[in-house]
């Protein structure tokens, strides 16, 4: 995670530094609060990969003594193609037109995307796929 860690904070320490320099020039607030929030979200994932690297032990990928056989093996858990996703997107296109056609739909629309966020987190505690 070292070298993604640096290349964020790298962005970061770059929008953190443009940021000033482009209000002091331009005066535009709506551009200095993009790079203002742009800078935030660098550090806001730079933290998280930050408190993931000192959580894993070190990767191969971060050792520059390592060969190719050190990364093989299992690299994890993941998870199989799912349906739920899309019901979910639809379900929310519904609950959004019925705010616009009429508040029947928007109930339709919750319903379903109810059962759908349900099938969704639950998916992986039933059937072929159950841990």
């Amino acid at each position: 995670m070292k070298a993604e860690l640096w290349t964020i904070a790298s962005c970061g320490i770059f929008f953190a530094l443009i940021t000033p320099i482009y209000w002091v020039l331009t005066s535009d607030p709506t551009g200095s609060v993009a790079l203002l929030m742009t800078t935030l979200l660098c550090v806001l994932i730079g933290f998280y990969l930050a408190v993931v690297a000192g959580q894993i032990p070190e990767r191969p990928e971060d050792r520059s003594d390592a060969e190719i056989i050190d990364g093989a093996g299992e690299l994890g858990f993941f998870p199989a193609s799912s349906w739920w996703p899309l019901f979910a997107g639809l379900s929310f296109a519904t609950v959004v037109l019925g705010v616009v056609f009429g508040w029947w739909l928007f109930i339709i629309g919750v319903a379903v995307g109810a059962v759908s966020l349900v099938g969704w987190v639950f998916e992986f505690y039933r059937g072929v796929h159950k841990h």
